[in-house]
């Protein structure tokens, strides 16, 4: 890894909340669409990876999690937001949520 370059990884909220994704995107789309809108969704997070992005210039803050300790930051993709945050050596995807749900569950 170059220098700045912090690899993202997924919490295992982010995991299950993929995984719930997932299986919405297979009952509406079909396995392979739903296998492909992973892929792209994994694509766009390696934007967070790149060195010359700066972190808070990555998104907006997602007020969602203003109250708790660090500074979380929120991408949108289409109806995914996925809220992230920055740690000492990786980038912590902490959640991946479809906007079309409930808003309370996204908390």
């Amino acid at each position: 890894m170059g220098k700045g370059i912090k690899p993202v990884e997924l919490t295992s909220r982010a995991i299950k909340d993929l995984q719930k994704l997932k299986s919405f995107s297979r009952k509406l789309h079909g396995k392979e669409k739903a296998q492909e809108f992973i892929d792209e969704l994994f694509e766009y997070m390696e934007v967070l990876e790149k060195p010359d992005n700066r972190f808070e210039g990555l998104g907006s803050t997602d007020e969602t999690f203003a109250h708790l300790k660090y500074d979380y930051r929120k991408l949108i993709k289409g109806d995914i937001k996925i809220t992230y945050r920055l740690g000492r050596t990786k980038i912590y995807v902490v959640r991946i949520f479809d906007t079309r749900q409930n808003p309370n569950k996204n908390k």
